[in-house]
Order: C-alpha cells, then structure tokens, then sequence
C-alpha cells in the first residue's frame, strides 16, 4: 500500500514518527513536507496529499497540522477527497469502514505519539464496507460535483 504523508511545522514530529513507523512495517512512503518545524501554512499540505491521492501516487493518506482542523477543512476542499479527523481509534475505524476516508487527519499538538500510531495502524488495515454505506458515499461525491440529491 502506498500511503502518502503531509504536515505543517504543528504536525512535522508527529509525521516523522508515523513515517518511520510506517516504513519499518514495508509501506511506501511519499512524504510531501514539510521537513522542519519552521512555520508553513497548513493548507498547502492538506492540498498536496489530496492531489498526490487524486492522481493516483498513493492510495491513502495521512495529514497532519497542530489540532487536525485545519488541514481537514483544506484537504476536503478537494473533490473526491474524503478527509476525516481521528482522535481515538473507533473513529478512525468506521472513517474506513462506513466513510471510505482516504485521508487520516490528526493533530500534532493534542493527539500523543503512541495513540496516533495505534490510530494509523487502525485506519490503514480496516476496509470499506460498501453495501449501504457506499450508497452515502456517493451522496458526498454527488454533492461535491453540484448534482442534486
């Protein structure tokens, strides 16, 4: 699976940590910065694992800002990005397993290394349900396009 990973200056250690955790377990990696903790603006790092899932360089993604917020609302500014921010695990599974999220928000300066590995980890193994919840999905996606319900 390739995942691709995006952080502003709030979320740069967290990222570091998820992208070696998730090297050592044969994940590819495309890590879209930023590479320090000096201060960038969220947005463009929302926006670049967006575009790196829409065009198909990863098949998930992992976004991360100071509280998460932010880079959420950039990232789900996107068509076809469903963008979800995860602060404990349960949420991190029914994004997968009932929303088809595939970006994994969190936020760098309130969520604690050790429950946002256990978060990831949940989120990247757990599968789309489809059947009833894919008919809600495409609700999203027709919405996104200007379509009526």
């Amino acid at each position: 699976m390739r995942i691709v990973l995006g952080a502003d200056h709030g979320g740069y250690e967290l990222k570091e940590a998820i992208r070696k955790h998730l090297e050592a377990q044969g994940f590819e990696v495309k890590d879209m910065g930023t590479y320090s903790t000096d201060s960038v603006d969220y947005p463009k790092y929302g926006f670049a694992v967006g575009d790196a899932i829409l065009k198909g360089e990863a098949d998930l993604g992992i976004a991360i800002c100071g509280t998460g917020q932010g880079i959420s609302m950039a990232a789900n500014k996107m068509p076809g990005i469903r963008a979800a921010l995860c602060t404990e695990t349960f949420s991190a599974r029914m994004a997968r397993e009932h929303n088809n999220a595939n970006v994994l928000t969190l936020g760098g300066r309130v969520t604690g290394t050790g429950l946002a590995l256990d978060i990831v980890d949940i989120f990247l193994k757990t599968e789309f349900s489809g059947g009833r919840h894919a008919l809600r999905v495409n609700l999203i996606s027709n919405i996104e396009r200007g379509e009526e319900i």
